[in-house]
């Protein structure tokens, strides 16, 4: 009867080990390197560990489908490096262009189509118009920030060294965004333009509701951003990352984007 019973052991444990062997054999993990883009993108803290509404929504997609991801919070530049070199296995959101460089491939459906907006002082009635209506505005934006996906008149605009006096550039780091909305109210510079939702998260953390505003129309373009997967991984295997990437985030369209979106106090028809 001891006998019997150290066999069976002996069986579940080779049972356990032999499982245990299998689940390591096929656990997937993905590699995610990101940068700061509240609320689409945030580096999380132990106040505030939300990671933003794409990397909740590649979380959702990859994770119903057995991925573990790793998350590597860098500067856009260093994880356009990592993905080329195959330290990582994809980054979620960079500027669609045909023509890009090389060390990755896009996905086919788009993180998001962003609509962009400006905003100004509450009690200013300028609205954008085209670039004649810039005449006399002061423009705050970063240094080397490119709009000329979504109005290359725009970003012409603020390249001219005629127009130096009234474009404000802004340099910095994760907090650019926030001191130009302090100094447009405090009539240091006019107004700023980007994605919506990210002026609308802005204005909902710096508390400045009453005295600032979002205004459309914004720039000619969506803002169209896309997932990258790096050339390094074998072709079938990053085809593969690419598919279960395209149909979740078809899925997710509708409710599941806008309580996503609503997470973090925004909104695609505000």
């Amino acid at each position: 009867m001891l006998k019997g019973n150290k066999l069976r052991m002996l069986s579940l444990l080779m049972f356990a080990l032999v499982a245990g062997v299998s689940s390591v054999s096929h656990a997937k993990t993905l590699k995610v390197c990101y940068d700061q883009w509240p609320p689409m993108t945030i580096f999380p803290t132990k106040a505030a560990p939300e990671r933003g509404v794409v990397i909740d929504m590649v979380e959702q997609i990859y994770s119903s489908k057995g991925y573990t991801l790793e998350y590597f919070e860098v500067p856009l530049a260093r994880g356009l490096d990592m993905v080329a070199e195959g330290l990582c296995d994809m980054l979620p959101e960079y500027l669609y262009s045909k023509n890009s460089e090389k060390g990755f491939s896009y996905a086919d459906e788009a993180t998001f189509s962003y609509a962009s907006a400006f905003v100004v002082r509450k009690n200013d009635p300028w609205r954008y118009q085209g670039i004649q209506s810039l005449n006399g505005k002061r423009i705050a934006t970063g240094p080397g920030w490119d709009y000329s996906s979504m109005s290359a008149g725009y970003q012409n605009y603020i390249d001219d060294p005629k127009n130096a006096n009234f474009v404000e550039v802004i340099a910095g780091y994760d907090d650019v965004v926030d001191r130009i909305f302090q100094m447009i109210k405090e009539n240091r510079v006019d107004l700023y333009a980007d994605n919506e939702l990210v002026l609308q998260y802005v204005l909902n953390q710096l508390n400045l509701n009453d005295d600032l505003i979002v205004v459309r129309p914004g720039l000619e373009k969506n803002l169209v951003e896309m997932p990258i997967f790096s050339n390094k991984i074998p072709s079938e295997k990053r085809q593969e990352l690419i598919n279960v990437w395209n149909q979740g985030r078809l899925a997710m369209k509708g409710k599941k984007e806008q309580a996503l979106l609503s997470k973090y106090k925004v909104s695609l028809e505000k």
